[in-house]
């Protein structure tokens, strides 16, 4: 089996010595394919996501197609400027000579892709590869196995293996594909699996991204819109029944206002999903068995306010909060990933801080408040990835900024000219003149120091 990754891989080399991938024209033209290839088959892809994770097709096309699409478009637009060689400015200590910025590709690229939004974040990092003109092998998850296979015919069906290649399996073919000497590799899913690739990779100096997760907290203030924050919060912790990473992983909310907050936010779980969602058609479902009764196993000993039901033939998990909730809870020890939201007490934003910053750092931060100065505060306070102020997870459905983490949440960003960037490596030059040449640098430097400083 490693043999035969060997070999994907050595033809992948060759291929990419050859050149033609580092051809802007190139590029363009496999983006354009994809992008064509997308939009013939979006139903195929709404029916593998449905069969994986029961989403709706509304839901699949929001969070999954539509921002792959969107990502292409974007890079079409701009990857003829992103790839081209930058003037910078040079020091007059190297007058006379000029100075530019070359962009080139890695060579072979590793994808690593989660089992959650398997389309998107299988693709969303391959258009990034691609842009940058890299040779790829990608391995989405065996988890979500209909996108799996959907992903492996598309990439089939689009690139010769010597340029793209998708890896079906699990952890004995992720073990053997960390094992071989990528270029560089890109990685989405847990801490701990994050953890195991950044070790495999240093055995080869190979350079990594990894989108992490964590427990991003929901930090409602008194002065917020509560009906507006309910609505928002119960949209973004139950999208793909939290099944995100991005995901509000707990609320912190001021005590004064914590009651009318459960209340808006049990009137709109009923507002968006009825009153038994599990025998709701675009209501999502837990990955597999193990995801279930794992999630399910935290609401134990804990006080429900709303849901707590189960349908354990569809594997779906009613949206349900949490009261009365302390650190020591169960599930205040591990990142959720399911519709399950505790609820946490504050009085002033000091006591949050002090509670954030004493933890790893966060994905995902979010702020609802009607103040700016407390938005300024916590922005200053708390390190985390990237958030929303008013808001959830929307600030990740850009191509303007990059998404990513910091610490325990991971390291590097990817989206829009980001992804470019993270899959390019960015060669200096300076071009000196060989019609003039001062003496100034060469010994013997009796004498030359005190000129030296002056201009340097």
């Amino acid at each position: 089996m490693s043999n035969n990754y060997k070999e994907i891989l050595n033809r992948q080399k060759e291929y990419f010595r050859t050149g033609e991938t580092k051809n802007v024209a190139f590029r363009l033209a496999q983006l354009e394919r994809m992008q064509d290839w997308i939009g013939k088959n979006e139903e195929a892809i709404m029916e593998a996501l449905h069969k994986d994770l029961h989403k709706a097709p509304f839901e699949a096309y929001a969070t999954e197609i539509g921002i792959v699409k969107e990502e292409i478009r974007y890079t079409l637009k701009h990857l003829r400027g992103w790839a081209r060689p930058k003037r910078v400015p040079t020091p007059i200590t190297q007058f006379p000579s000029r100075s530019f910025i070359y962009s080139e590709p890695y060579g072979t690229v590793l994808i690593m892709s989660p089992w959650n939004y398997p389309f998107q974040l299988t693709i969303a990092p391959l258009v990034g590869a691609l842009s940058a003109g890299n040779c790829a092998v990608v391995k989405p998850s065996a988890y979500s196995s209909a996108t799996s296979a959907l992903i492996a015919r598309m990439i089939k069906e689009l690139f010769p293996k010597k340029y793209v290649t998708v890896i079906e399996g699990g952890r004995k073919e992720n073990e053997a594909l960390l094992s071989e000497k990528f270029d560089y590799i890109f990685f989405t899913g847990s801490v701990n699996v994050g953890k195991y690739v950044m070790e495999k990779a240093s055995r080869h100096l190979t350079p990594v991204s990894l989108e992490l997760g964590g427990k991003s907290p929901c930090i409602v203030d008194e002065t917020a819109d509560i009906a507006l924050a309910a609505k928002r919060i119960v949209w973004g912790k139950f999208l793909n029944s939290g099944q995100t990473c991005v995901a509000p992983d707990y609320i912190f909310v001021h005590k004064s206002v914590k009651d009318k907050l459960l209340k808006q936010m049990t009137k709109q779980i009923r507002r968006m999903f009825g009153t038994d969602p599990c025998r709701n058609e675009e209501y999502p479902k837990m990955i597999n068995e193990k995801h279930y009764e794992r999630v399910l196993g935290l609401t134990k000993d804990a006080h429900v306010v709303c849901g707590g039901g189960s349908r354990k033939e569809t594997l779906q998990i009613e949206p349900t909060i949490l009261d009365q909730v302390s650190w020591d809870h169960p599930v205040m020890q591990e990142e959720i990933f399911g519709p399950v939201l505790p609820v946490l007490t504050f009085y002033d934003l000091e006591e949050v801080v002090a509670q954030v910053t004493a933890r790893p750092k966060p994905l995902a931060l979010y702020l609802f408040t009607g103040r700016k100065e407390r938005e300024a505060y916590i922005l200053k306070h708390i390190s985390y990835g990237g958030g929303c102020i008013n808001d959830t997870v929307v600030h990740l459905a850009t191509s303007h900024m990059p998404f990513g983490g910091v610490g325990n949440s991971g390291m590097g960003g990817y989206h829009g000219k980001a992804s470019f960037d993270t899959f390019t490596h960015q060669k200096s030059i300076m071009k000196k003149s060989v019609h003039i040449d001062i003496p100034v640098r060469y010994a013997p430097y009796k004498k030359k120091l005190n000129l030296l400083k002056k201009i340097q």
